[in-house]
């Protein structure tokens, strides 16, 4: 069978993938969590991903990988508010958003004179780039990436303002040496 998007969303209700995108019944396999995560490759730590991402690429042979970010998410606000101390009030939520730690780091760094709902805003779309190159993790994604069969892409949805903005995934790859 052949698809032609895997589409990574945020579980919150506002953000509907098929709405955005204007997908009808069976022409995106979605996976949504908590701020539209992907993390990287691990056999054990994050499998049900693992395992999404494996049968969209070597099963279902989508062509492309969104990941879509999208304004005031709670998840990424969660991780700009992480404590610096590395303490946490949760199980499950701040381990899962500590995947995109990198792009707070360079958000607090890149944004330190910005408020933080903008801090956000950017930590939105960087914890998207974050994703992305977690997806080259994967083994067979980069080989079909270098292949050319398969394609990255990162999306932020603004449902304040009514927009949707598409880039590329702009890494140089090569088959053997990881990002």
């Amino acid at each position: 069978m052949l698809l032609q998007f895997m589409v990574f969303a945020c579980s919150d209700s506002r953000v509907c993938p098929s709405q955005i995108l204007d997908f009808q019944p069976g022409e995106a396999f979605m996976v949504r969590n908590i701020a539209n995560m992907v993390p990287p490759y691990d056999l054990t730590k994050y499998s049900g991903v693992g395992a999404a991402i494996e049968y969209a690429v070597l099963h279902l042979k989508v062509e492309n990988i969104v990941v879509i970010g999208h304004s005031r998410c709670g998840g990424i606000k969660g991780l700009m508010s992480l404590p610096d101390d590395g303490s946490t009030s949760s199980d499950f939520i701040e381990q899962w958003v500590k995947i995109c730690s990198n792009a707070r780091s360079k958000v607090k760094t890149d944004c330190s004179d910005m408020s933080f709902d903008e801090q956000c805003f950017h930590c939105e779309k960087e914890a998207v780039n974050i994703s992305l190159g977690n997806l080259l993790t994967y083994p067979f994604v980069r080989e079909a990436v270098v292949k050319k069969t398969l394609a990255l892409k990162g999306g932020h949805y603004d449902f304040v303002d009514g927009c949707f903005t598409l880039w590329d995934l702009d890494f140089k790859i090569s088959p053997t040496i990881s990002v």
